[in-house]
């Protein structure tokens, strides 16, 4: 897992070469998304933002998530509608999540073999694709652990 303050600081450097603006607002988003545990939705990031910030409304947080997906910065998980900080936001190719069911934790893939073979089918086929979203939901290895586990015999006084 990447460290949040070294995804601040790559968000920072990359928003500065794209002489993009990496605004307080835009910042605390992607703080919120990255210190989380799993991913966040938009209104989980407003109650929290309102609490900092009282003018915050459902816009300032869908403008700040739209400016952090372009600039590659975050990832929005569409069969949760939530988001998630992309860990390597200099990987330029496609990607895939694996998403936990249990505990909500994402792992993302970069597996360019498999873009590569989709877009050269898409080509074939005459579609152009504009986004790419693969999302792979189960059970992460520790909560498939935790569920094969057997329960703990029951005491008796």
């Amino acid at each position: 897992m990447t460290d949040p303050s070294d995804m601040i600081r790559q968000a920072e450097r990359q928003c500065q070469q794209r002489g993009a603006r990496f605004t307080p607002i835009r910042r605390r988003v992607l703080e919120m998304i990255a210190d989380a545990p799993g991913s966040l939705k938009a209104y989980d990031l407003l109650d929290r933002l309102a609490a900092e910030h009282a003018a915050a409304r459902p816009p300032t947080v869908y403008r700040a998530l739209e400016f952090l997906i372009d600039q590659g910065l975050v990832h929005r998980i569409e069969s949760l509608n939530a988001y998630v900080a992309c860990p390597c936001p200099e990987h330029a190719h496609g990607f895939q999540l694996l998403i936990c069911r249990l505990c909500g934790r994402v792992e993302e893939l970069h597996l360019d073999e498999i873009n590569d073979h989709l877009a050269r089918r898409a080509r074939e086929l005459g579609f152009e694709v504009q986004r790419q979203t693969i999302e792979l939901l189960g059970q992460c290895d520790a909560c498939r652990q935790a569920s094969e586990r057997p329960a703990a015999p029951a005491e008796f006084p």
